[in-house]
């Protein structure tokens, strides 16, 4: 699979990794949208938020926990988290990944 992100979890090629543990990573994303902004994505290939389904569903709950422990390992307590599904939605790589911004006032989404 030519997935960049399934890449960065296997380790083969290199990121600025925040937390890691057998299912799922979070790393700096390389085109910051905030002075935080961190991606956290399942090890596992899961296409993106319309590919969960009852079987892959736990990962994506293991990461919601995992999300305040990471914000608050990064001095952040107030952040906003965002996913994106397709294309048309701005979804530019096809890795369930969810985007973690904060560190200063953020503004409206849309």
């Amino acid at each position: 699979m030519d997935c960049i992100f399934c890449k960065i979890a296997a380790g083969e090629i290199p990121s600025k990794k925040v937390y890691e543990d057998e299912q799922i990573l979070a790393f700096y994303d390389i085109e910051p949208k905030a002075p935080v902004h961190v991606l956290v994505i399942p090890k596992q290939h899961i296409a993106g938020a319309a590919a969960v389904t009852a079987e892959n569903a736990a990962v994506v709950a293991h990461i919601f926990a995992a999300i305040p422990q990471i914000a608050a390992e990064l001095g952040v307590t107030d952040f906003r988290v965002v996913t994106n599904n397709g294309v048309d939605a701005g979804q530019t790589v096809h890795h369930l990944h969810f985007h973690i911004l904060g560190g200063a006032r953020l503004g409206e989404m849309a």
